[in-house]
Protein backbone atom coordinates (compact mmCIF):
# COMPACT_ATOMS: atom_id res chain seq x y z
CA UNK A 1 0.00 0.00 0.00
CA UNK A 2 1.79 3.45 -0.99
CA UNK A 3 0.78 5.69 1.96
CA UNK A 4 -0.78 8.98 0.89
CA UNK A 5 0.91 10.84 3.61
CA UNK A 6 4.16 10.98 4.94
CA UNK A 7 7.32 12.88 7.20
CA UNK A 8 10.93 12.40 6.48
CA UNK A 9 13.14 12.56 9.24
CA UNK A 10 15.53 15.48 8.97
CA UNK A 11 17.87 15.06 12.38
CA UNK A 12 17.66 13.36 15.75
CA UNK A 13 19.08 14.08 19.11
CA UNK A 14 19.10 11.80 22.18
CA UNK A 15 17.47 13.71 25.14
CA UNK A 16 17.32 10.62 27.55
CA UNK A 17 18.58 6.95 27.35
CA UNK A 18 17.42 5.03 30.00
CA UNK A 19 17.05 1.18 30.91
CA UNK A 20 13.23 0.63 29.10
CA UNK A 21 13.04 3.41 26.68
CA UNK A 22 15.23 6.52 24.56
CA UNK A 23 13.81 9.80 24.14
CA UNK A 24 14.70 11.66 21.01
CA UNK A 25 13.77 14.88 19.62
CA UNK A 26 13.86 14.93 15.84
CA UNK A 27 13.17 17.28 13.01
CA UNK A 28 10.68 16.18 10.38
CA UNK A 29 9.85 17.43 7.29
CA UNK A 30 5.91 17.72 6.70
CA UNK A 31 4.61 16.65 3.28
CA UNK A 32 3.15 20.66 2.91
CA UNK A 33 7.10 21.52 3.09
CA UNK A 34 7.11 23.06 6.68
CA UNK A 35 9.11 21.28 9.39
CA UNK A 36 8.21 20.00 13.00
CA UNK A 37 9.37 18.99 16.06
CA UNK A 38 8.40 15.55 17.18
CA UNK A 39 9.73 13.93 20.49
CA UNK A 40 9.62 10.12 20.18
CA UNK A 41 10.29 7.36 22.48
CA UNK A 42 11.97 4.08 21.23
CA UNK A 43 11.18 1.23 23.35
CA UNK A 44 12.20 -2.49 22.42
CA UNK A 45 8.17 -3.68 22.20
CA UNK A 46 6.61 -6.53 24.20
CA UNK A 47 5.49 -9.41 24.08
CA UNK A 48 1.35 -10.94 25.87
CA UNK A 49 0.02 -14.49 26.07
CA UNK A 50 -3.84 -14.82 26.61
CA UNK A 51 -3.45 -17.84 28.35
CA UNK A 52 -7.68 -19.54 27.64
CA UNK A 53 -8.63 -22.63 29.28
CA UNK A 54 -10.81 -25.32 27.88
CA UNK A 55 -13.58 -24.12 30.74
CA UNK A 56 -13.75 -20.87 29.07
CA UNK A 57 -11.31 -19.15 31.58
CA UNK A 58 -8.53 -17.06 31.36
CA UNK A 59 -5.48 -16.42 32.95
CA UNK A 60 -5.28 -12.53 34.11
CA UNK A 61 -2.72 -10.89 36.36
CA UNK A 62 -3.08 -7.99 38.74
CA UNK A 63 -0.39 -5.85 39.23
CA UNK A 64 0.32 -2.64 40.53
CA UNK A 65 1.73 -0.09 37.77
CA UNK A 66 3.91 2.91 39.68
CA UNK A 67 3.09 5.05 36.22
CA UNK A 68 -0.45 5.07 36.49
CA UNK A 69 -0.77 4.42 40.45
CA UNK A 70 -3.12 1.71 40.91
CA UNK A 71 -3.48 -1.62 40.59
CA UNK A 72 -4.36 -3.08 37.14
CA UNK A 73 -6.05 -6.27 35.48
CA UNK A 74 -4.14 -7.18 33.17
CA UNK A 75 -3.00 -10.11 30.67
CA UNK A 76 0.60 -11.25 30.66
CA UNK A 77 3.10 -9.66 28.98
CA UNK A 78 7.05 -8.47 29.20
CA UNK A 79 9.36 -5.89 27.13
CA UNK A 80 11.23 -7.31 24.67
CA UNK A 81 15.02 -6.84 24.92
CA UNK A 82 16.83 -5.84 22.59
CA UNK A 83 16.76 -7.95 19.40
CA UNK A 84 14.70 -11.05 21.49
CA UNK A 85 11.96 -13.31 19.76
CA UNK A 86 8.80 -11.87 20.31
CA UNK A 87 6.93 -15.24 20.50
CA UNK A 88 10.24 -16.76 22.62
CA UNK A 89 8.92 -13.82 25.23
CA UNK A 90 5.56 -14.61 25.43
CA UNK A 91 6.11 -18.05 26.16
CA UNK A 92 8.72 -16.84 29.13
CA UNK A 93 5.86 -15.16 30.20
CA UNK A 94 3.10 -17.16 30.29
CA UNK A 95 5.31 -19.28 32.47
CA UNK A 96 6.94 -16.55 34.57
CA UNK A 97 3.65 -14.92 34.95
CA UNK A 98 1.65 -17.69 35.86
CA UNK A 99 3.12 -20.84 36.03
CA UNK A 100 1.96 -22.22 32.47
CA UNK A 101 2.84 -23.65 29.63
CA UNK A 102 0.89 -24.82 26.41
CA UNK A 103 0.35 -27.07 23.67
CA UNK A 104 -0.69 -24.44 21.36
CA UNK A 105 -0.36 -20.87 20.06
CA UNK A 106 -2.51 -18.88 17.79
CA UNK A 107 -1.13 -15.38 16.70
CA UNK A 108 -3.52 -12.54 17.41
CA UNK A 109 -0.74 -9.88 15.53
CA UNK A 110 0.79 -7.17 16.85
CA UNK A 111 -0.26 -3.97 18.21
CA UNK A 112 0.29 -0.28 18.55
CA UNK A 113 -0.69 0.79 21.85
CA UNK A 114 0.67 4.54 21.92
CA UNK A 115 1.31 5.70 17.75
CA UNK A 116 1.59 9.42 18.77
CA UNK A 117 5.15 9.49 19.97
CA UNK A 118 6.02 5.80 20.99
CA UNK A 119 7.75 3.11 18.64
CA UNK A 120 6.84 0.45 20.70
CA UNK A 121 5.00 -2.74 19.04
CA UNK A 122 3.03 -5.84 21.31
CA UNK A 123 2.91 -8.60 19.82
CA UNK A 124 0.37 -11.01 20.68
CA UNK A 125 -0.12 -15.28 20.93
CA UNK A 126 -3.48 -17.55 22.72
CA UNK A 127 -2.39 -19.89 24.33
CA UNK A 128 -3.92 -23.39 24.56
CA UNK A 129 -3.72 -26.83 26.05
CA UNK A 130 -2.49 -25.27 29.16
CA UNK A 131 -0.70 -26.77 31.96
CA UNK A 132 0.80 -25.93 35.25
CA UNK A 133 4.38 -25.34 35.41
CA UNK A 134 6.42 -23.44 38.65
CA UNK A 135 5.69 -19.28 38.65
CA UNK A 136 9.23 -17.65 38.60
CA UNK A 137 8.73 -13.69 38.87
CA UNK A 138 11.12 -11.26 38.36
CA UNK A 139 12.87 -9.54 41.80
CA UNK A 140 11.47 -6.45 41.37
CA UNK A 141 7.82 -7.81 39.98
CA UNK A 142 4.92 -8.90 42.13
CA UNK A 143 1.62 -9.71 40.77
CA UNK A 144 -1.44 -11.92 41.00
CA UNK A 145 -2.77 -14.63 38.55
CA UNK A 146 -6.26 -15.38 38.82
CA UNK A 147 -8.60 -17.20 36.52
CA UNK A 148 -11.56 -15.08 35.22
CA UNK A 149 -14.35 -16.33 32.11
CA UNK A 150 -14.01 -15.27 29.22
CA UNK A 151 -18.23 -13.48 29.46
CA UNK A 152 -16.67 -11.65 32.55
CA UNK A 153 -13.58 -10.77 31.02
CA UNK A 154 -15.64 -9.12 28.40
CA UNK A 155 -17.89 -7.25 30.78
CA UNK A 156 -15.20 -6.00 32.44
CA UNK A 157 -13.51 -4.58 29.29
CA UNK A 158 -16.65 -3.23 27.95
CA UNK A 159 -17.85 -1.07 31.55
CA UNK A 160 -14.41 0.06 31.78
CA UNK A 161 -12.90 -2.12 34.58
CA UNK A 162 -9.96 -2.81 32.13
CA UNK A 163 -7.86 -0.21 31.03
CA UNK A 164 -4.87 -1.72 29.86
CA UNK A 165 -4.75 -1.16 25.88
CA UNK A 166 -2.96 -4.90 25.43
CA UNK A 167 -5.42 -6.56 27.51
CA UNK A 168 -8.56 -4.48 25.72
CA UNK A 169 -7.53 -5.71 22.51
CA UNK A 170 -6.12 -9.58 23.81
CA UNK A 171 -9.68 -9.92 25.45
CA UNK A 172 -11.33 -8.53 22.36
CA UNK A 173 -9.49 -10.37 19.43
CA UNK A 174 -10.21 -13.43 21.83
CA UNK A 175 -13.94 -13.70 22.45
CA UNK A 176 -14.36 -12.68 18.48
CA UNK A 177 -12.32 -16.03 17.87
CA UNK A 178 -14.10 -17.56 19.98
CA UNK A 179 -17.58 -16.55 18.85
CA UNK A 180 -16.73 -17.25 15.03
CA UNK A 181 -15.41 -20.88 16.25
CA UNK A 182 -12.05 -20.51 14.99
CA UNK A 183 -10.82 -21.31 18.69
Amino acid sequence: MDAAHFEKTLSSEVLFEGRVVTLTKDVALLENGETSIREVVHHHGGACIVPYFEDGTLCMVRQFRYAMQQELWELPAGKLEKGEDPFEAAKRELGEECGLTADHYTPLGEFYPTVGYDTEIIYMWVATGLHTTQMHLDYDEFLTPDRIPLAKAYEMVMSGEIKDGKTIAGVLKLKALVDEGRL
